[in-house]
């Protein structure tokens, strides 16, 4: 049975939970690569970017066998966090050791270890935040999308306050210190809700739910099958962004590296608005083609715009303001290409395998796609600048890099260009636009790769039937 909290003190008190619980995400995921790369972890620094999808993968099993079922919401989301800002608050520790052995382990290691322990408690928090939301909000498909905005500013101002606040902030651990105290913060915060108990408290584990056994029938669908191996493949390339990105700019000796990067998500939530409109003119299959095309776009600017920097003036150079318009492309990557593919996988799909097809796109993608194109992503980089440590290697950061960065992008655009013709030509549903297009993609977005916490066909008091 659905509870609801009366009184307007629960919409604030829900604000502050996504505010810092993206701000947490925030403070370290967009520059984590650049402080391995500068505090001599350089081996491990794109290895990072494996934690969060092999987490999200993991998410689903945790949660269905045990998480969501037999303990309180609110008691589960306060241990999550804290014990996930302790990981944090211990990283600072990991990078400061003078050996490069620590707890047995290559210190670089040993970092991406408790990097994972951290996703592995934080990726479940992202849909019990919003089971927790649903259950205590009166009309939760209208006030939802209002608290969950505040997730979205809360990552923005993690970034930007990182780069405003603390010079170089990006290479110091301030990131992890302000990550793990907003995580205690948060845990002990959830602790003054009312006891919220489990989303799926007394339902037996469902393994053909966990497993997507349903959902897999939808594979004989042509179009169904050619959008999901689609955006499989292409989330290979994709994961470059969120790994390489970051180094990139700090090469061009600009500081505040994360302050630049958020700009994607200024422009993320501009799109978000003609969102709908796009959607109804255009269909499926061209928004998610130019989400695509978009990728390509950004890849071949982060390659042109690289040898044309001045290190030492980098604004005064074309070449600097070509790789921020590929940052601020932004808003039709993301949106055109993960948020319409949900909204093509929630109208394609019959409505009893809606939510299993939903957890198939999200593992494909975000989970398995973006785990698999974040190692591809890391032995390409050894390739072109060589391994960390090894004779003739190059710097990852630094004037040295610039004009090395093109090899590093322009296949990985191709790659994507390839899947993104394939896709045009073999993908042949539109995907009818129903009329609830703008309730589906209310929701703000976010800068981060992964947005799927949760399925909101699973959450009671959603829109969804």
């Amino acid at each position: 049975m659905q509870a609801h909290s009366e009184g307007g003190g629960i919409v604030p008190k829900l604000s502050v939970v996504m505010f810092l619980q993206f701000f947490m995400w925030g403070a370290w995921y967009l520059s984590v690569s650049v402080f391995m790369n500068a505090n001599g972890m350089e081996k491990g620094a794109l290895y990072a970017y494996t934690a969060a999808p092999l987490a999200a993968i993991l998410t689903p099993i945790l949660m269905g066998l045990a998480v969501d079922r037999f303990f309180n919401t609110e008691k589960v989301l306060a241990t999550l966090f804290i014990v996930g800002g302790v990981l944090m608050l211990l990283l600072p520790g990991v990078a400061a050791q003078p050996s490069d052995v620590v707890f047995g382990m290559q210190k670089h290691v040993a970092f991406n270890v408790l990097i994972f322990l951290h996703t592995l408690c934080y990726m479940p928090t992202l849909g019990l935040t919003a089971s927790l939301s649903f259950h205590h909000l009166p009309e939760g498909s209208v006030q939802f999308p209002k608290v969950r905005v505040w997730g979205t500013i809360g990552w923005i101002v993690a970034g930007v306050g990182l780069a405003a606040l603390f010079t170089d902030g990006n290479v110091k651990p301030i990131q992890f210190y302000m990550s793990g105290a907003a995580g205690i913060l948060l845990g002990l915060f959830c602790l003054s809700f009312p006891a919220t108990p489990a989303p799926k408290k007394g339902q037996p584990v469902d393994m053909n739910s966990l497993l997507f056994m349903d959902a897999w029938q939808q594979m004989r669908n042509p179009s169904f099958f050619v959008f999901i191996m689609c955006s499989f493949l292409v989330c290979i390339p994709l994961a470059a962004y969120y790994s390489s990105a970051g180094p990139l700019i700090q090469s061009t000796g600009i500081s505040g590296q994360t302050f630049w990067q958020n700009i994607g998500t200024f422009f993320e939530a501009a799109m978000m608005l003609v969102m709908p409109w796009m959607l109804r003119r255009l269909g499926v299959k061209k928004m998610i083609s130019i989400g695509i095309l978009a990728w390509v776009v950004r890849y071949l600017l982060f390659a042109w715009g690289a040898p044309m920097v001045n290190y030492f003036s980098p604004m005064s150079s074309i070449g600097f303001w070509l790789i921020i318009l590929g940052v601020a492309l932004h808003g039709v990557c993301y949106d055109f290409f993960f948020v319409t593919g949900q909204i093509y996988v929630d109208n394609a799909t019959p409505a009893n395998v809606r939510g299993q097809c939903q957890g198939m796109n999200i593992f494909f993608t975000q989970g398995l796609g973006q785990f698999l194109g974040a190692i591809v992503v890391a032995k390409w980089a050894d390739k072109v600048f060589g391994v960390p440590g090894s004779a003739g290697a190059i710097e990852r950061m630094g004037e040295s890099t610039l004009p090395h960065w093109p090899s590093f992008w322009l296949p990985l655009a191709i790659f994507a260009a390839v899947v993104m013709v394939i896709f045009f030509l073999a993908f042949k549903d539109e995907g009818k636009i129903g009329n609830n297009t703008d309730d589906n993609i209310s929701g703000p977005p976010m800068e981060t790769p992964i947005e799927h916490g949760f399925d909101v066909t699973d959450v009671e008091g959603s829109p969804k039937e």
